[in-house]
C-alpha cells in the first residue's frame, strides 16, 4: 500500500480497512494481537549483560591473532636453533604446541620428525597432553610432559625421592638422565626438542636433552622463554647459541588487564587484547588476605562468571582449597580438576605458568620479597578477562613499584 501526504491524517484508520477488507484466510487482529505486535516493536527491555559472552567474544579474537602469529614458525623454518622470547600471554605456549604439531607431521619438503615437547611444571604438561589428545596418532610429538616424565619415560624412578631433597632435583637426576640419554638407541632419539618456560630450567637439565638428539651438533633446539617469569632459583642457559626471535604483541589479556602488570614485563609490549573490566584492589592486613580474597571469589560468581571461570592464586602460602585437593587427588589428578572440575580452581602462582583463567583472584599473601616482583607479574598475567588483586597496599607498592600500584588506583610510595 502507498500511502500519500494527503492520507497521513488518518493512516491509521487506512490501515485498518486493508485488514477488515483483505480477502485471504487470515483473519483480522485482535486487540491483543496488536498489543503483542506494539510490545515486540517496541521492545520490553534491554538484556542483562553477560559477561561470559563477552570473554567468549575476546577469546575468539585472541585465538585468531595467535594463528596469525603461528606464521613466524614458517618464516622462520629452516632455523633449527632458536630461542623464542614474550612477555607473558604473548602466545608462547600456543606457539610451541603448533610447532611440535608442525614438526611431527612434516610439511612440504620437511619430513615429519621425531619431536618431544618439555616444560617443567605438571600443570602445563598436562594442558598440552589435553590439546594432543585428540590430534592423530601419527601427528602426535614422540613426547609430551614434564622434565621428571621423561626421566620416568627413560627408566629412572622419581617417585621415591623426597620432593625437598634439592641435590636431587636439580643435579643428580639430570646427570643420571643425561647417562641414560647417550645410550638410546637410534629409534629413541629426538630429530628436535621444544621447551617452553625454558626459564624454569637449570643449567644441568640440558645435558640429557641436547644428548637425546639423534644429532647432538644439529638437531632441532627451540626454547621457549620469559626471563621475567623466572620465579625459581634456577638461572640455566641451553649450552648451544640459538637465533633470538622476540615476540612482541599481548594477545591473550584485556587491554585493562596487560596495562595494569605492562610495568612489570621484560620489554614494552603492543596490547591487542579486547576491552573489558578494570583491574580491581582490594585492600587487607597479610592475616586476612586469604579470607578477602574468597569473599572476592563469591562476587565474580554473583557477576555472573561460572566457577570454572574463576581461579583464586596465592602467592604465599596455599589456599586450603589447594592443599585438600592435592592430598586426596595427588598432584597429577588435582591438575586434572584445572579442566575436568566445574568449580574454582585453588592454586599458587608457581605453578601456574602457560595457563590462564578468564577470572583471576590473586591473594598477595607473600611474606618475603624474594621473588615477588615475578610471582606478582605471573600472577596478575594469569587472567584473560577480570583481575582482582587483594592484598596488603604497602606490599604490593614495595614488590610492584610505584607505576604498577598507580595501575592498581594506589597511592605511590
Amino acid at each position: 500500500m502507498i500511502s500519500g501526504s494527503r492520507d497521513l491524517d488518518d493512516l491509521a484508520g487506512r490501515l485498518h480497512e486493508v485488514a477488515a477488507r483483505q480477502t485471504n484466510e487470515q483473519r483480522v487482529p485482535t486487540r491483543d494481537d496488536i498489543d503483542l505486535i506494539v510490545e515486540i516493536l517496541a521492545g520490553r527491555s534491554f538484556p542483562a549483560p553477560d559477561i561470559a559472552a563477552d570473554a567468549d567474544d575476546r577469546e575468539a579474537a585472541a585465538d585468531r591473532l595467535t594463528l596469525e602469529q603461528a606464521a613466524l614458525l614458517q618464516v622462520t623454518r629452516l632455523i633449527r636453533r632458536m630461542e623464542i622470547r614474550g612477555g607473558a600471554r604473548s602466545g608462547k605456549t600456543i606457539l610451541a604446541l603448533t610447532q611440535a604439531k608442525d614438526l611431527t607431521r612434516g610439511q612440504g619438503d620437511r619430513k615429519a620428525q621425531r619431536v618431544a615437547l618439555v616444560c617443567y611444571s605438571i600443570g602445563l604438561s598436562q594442558y598440552f597432553k589435553r590439546q594432543l589428545a585428540g590430534v592423530p596418532r601419527n601427528h602426535q610429538p614422540a613426547f609430551v610432559g614434564s622434565f621428571e616424565d621423561l626421566a620416568n619415560l627413560w627408566g629412572i624412578d622419581t617417585a621415591s625421592h623426597d620432593r625437598n631433597d634439592a641435590s636431587f632435583w636439580e643435579r643428580d637426576l639430570a646427570a643420571r638422565m643425561a647417562e641414560v640419554a647417550s645410550a638410546l638407541p637410534e629409534g629413541k632419539r629426538f630429530d628436535a626438542v621444544i621447551v617452553d618456560e625454558a626459564q624454569d630450567f637449570a643449567d644441568h637439565w640440558w645435558h640429557p636433552l641436547m644428548r637425546s638428539l639423534r644429532d647432538e651438533d644439529e638437531g632441532g633446539l627451540f626454547v621457549y622463554s620469559d626471563e621475567n617469569q623466572r620465579i625459581f632459583a634456577r638461572y640455566g642457559r641451553p649450552p648451544v647459541p640459538l637465533v633470538p626471535l622476540v615476540l612482541d604483541h599481548n594477545l591473550r589479556n584485556t587491554q585493562q588487564i596487560a596495562k595494569a602488570f605492562g610495568p612489570l614485563a621484560p620489554t614494552r609490549m603492543r596490547l591487542r587484547g579486547g576491552d573489558g573490566a578494570d583491574v580491581t584492589f582490594v585492600p587487607t592486613a597479610l592475616d586476612g588476605a586469604i579470607a578477602a580474597a574468597d569473599d572476592q571469589v563469591d562476587l565474580l560468581l554473583a557477576a555472573g562468571w561460572r566457577p570454572d571461570h574463576v581461579a583464586l592464586l596465592t602467592m604465599g602460602s596455599r589456599h586450603p582449597a589447594q592443599v585438600e585437593r592435592q592430598e586426596a587427588d595427588g598432584h597429577v589428578g588435582y591438575w586434572r580438576s584445572f579442566w575436568e572440575d566445574d568449580d574454582v580452581f585453588y592454586g599458587h602462582v608457581l605453578g601456574c605458568k602457560g595457563l590462564e583463567r578468564r577470572a583471576v583472584v590473586l591473594c598477595v599473601n607473600a611474606t618475603s620479597t624474594d621473588r615477588a616482583r615475578e610471582m606478582l607479574y605471573v600472577g596478575m598475567s594469569r587472567a584473560t578477562d577480570q583481575l582482582v588483586v587483594v592484598g596488603d597496599p604497602d606490599f604490593v607498592r614495595e614488590i610492584g613499584g610505584n607505576q604498577v600500584a598507580a595501575r592498581l588506583g594506589l597511592e605511590p610510595r
